[in-house]
């Protein structure tokens, strides 16, 4: 296959997020991420691909290792700029068995393929000297290059880093992969596709395909989370008891069954919203209702929420008025928003009684 969509090396010291950068651009979850430095050894491509085409590719690389020593030895002669290239190549044919400088290889290698550069740094450790080699070495290269300040932990030396890095990349963004946002994510790939003009097209088109992509899902993510509202706001259950009135124990095990079943189909929904959103991987850290033993009727309840009879009722309301709305928007509008309508009648009716019983 010819390889004639945009690529982008991904390079830097060990332990500055590459690989972290890398899944988030790629849309893969495969990518090994590590706290130890060097985790990743070898190059490894990460195509984003769409219905069999593929719109960049992403590669992760090991980190520099001996910087100081790959520019010591390219500096040894002395070229002029239009010959530097020249003087890489020569340093990977040289060196390619060499595994003092197995990384170097690692990384430099597909960018004299074509590669673009993504230089990562983190911005939460001061800028020192020793970079420089680093940054160097990569601008020997002659490739269209960018720098991301990726800001780990909470100490900011974004301003620092700016400074340095501007001497030498065309392009210097902050990008938290761990926190950014979708905007954010989409100004970096504007960034992307404008190292190279034959880049523009291919990576603006990812930016449209991501855009509806993204629209897609949110509204995949609505119709589940308006069908679990309306199965837990609908749900019943029921237990056959051994005299005229249930006992005590007989109804806190229905209310303990009632409680797993609607925890039961929360998860449920959890975890298809992840698969919506293709985090398949993700880990949840649950944790309980706040107000998970109160009775949403009780004085205490109305007491603690400043709640007059007038608010419960329209409180009631509205949650009936949504659970109905679940209806609709899984009937598609045929329902002509019966559904709606229904639910904020039963809903306030609900609300009006419970609210007596406790006055």
């Amino acid at each position: 296959m010819s390889k004639n969509y945009p690529r982008f090396a991904v390079v830097g010291h060990p332990n500055k997020g590459k690989s972290s950068i890398v899944s988030t651009l790629a849309h893969d979850e495969t990518v090994q991420i590590s706290d130890i430095p060097g985790t990743t050894t070898k190059q490894r491509s990460f195509p984003l691909q769409i219905d069999g085409e593929i719109l960049y590719e992403l590669i992760d690389t090991p980190g520099f290792q001996r910087a100081r020593a790959l520019l010591e030895w390219l500096e040894r002669e002395e070229v002029s700029a239009d010959r530097k290239v020249e003087r890489v190549q020569r340093f990977v044919y040289e060196h390619r068995e060499d595994p003092r400088f197995h990384d170097e290889i690692e990384l430099l290698e597909p960018i004299l393929h074509g590669a673009g550069i993504i230089y990562v740094v983190d911005g939460s450790k001061p800028y020192g000297a020793e970079y420089e080699a680093e940054m160097e070495i990569l601008r020997w290269t002659g490739q269209p290059s960018m720098a991301l300040i990726n800001l780990i932990d909470d100490t900011d030396y974004v301003a620092e880093w700016k400074r340095a890095l501007g001497h030498y990349f065309r392009l210097v963004r902050v990008f938290n992969p761990m926190e950014a946002n979708f905007s954010q994510h989409i100004a970096l790939l504007e960034s992307m596709a404008q190292l190279r003009e034959e880049w523009t097209a291919p990576v603006k088109r990812s930016i449209d395909i991501f855009t509806t992509y993204r629209k897609q899902k949110i509204a995949d993510s609505a119709q589940l989370i308006s069908e679990l509202l309306a199965a837990s706001l609908s749900y019943v259950e029921s237990l056959s008891i051994s005299g005229e009135e249930a006992s005590r124990k007989e109804k806190e095990k229905m209310l303990e069954r009632y409680k797993m079943h609607l925890r039961k189909i929360e998860e449920q929904s959890h975890r298809k919203i992840a698969e919506t959103w293709n985090h398949s991987k993700l880990e949840k850290e649950a944790q309980l209702p706040l107000f998970q033993e109160m009775d949403l009727f009780s004085r205490e309840s109305a007491s603690l929420f400043g709640l007059g009879k007038k608010e419960m009722i329209v409180t009631g309301a509205a949650g009936g008025a949504l659970t109905g709305s679940g209806v609709d928007l899984m009937l598609g509008g045929t329902s002509m928003m019966l559904g709606s309508a229904i639910g904020a009648v039963i809903g306030g009716a609900g609300a009006l009684l419970g609210f007596n019983e406790i006055a």
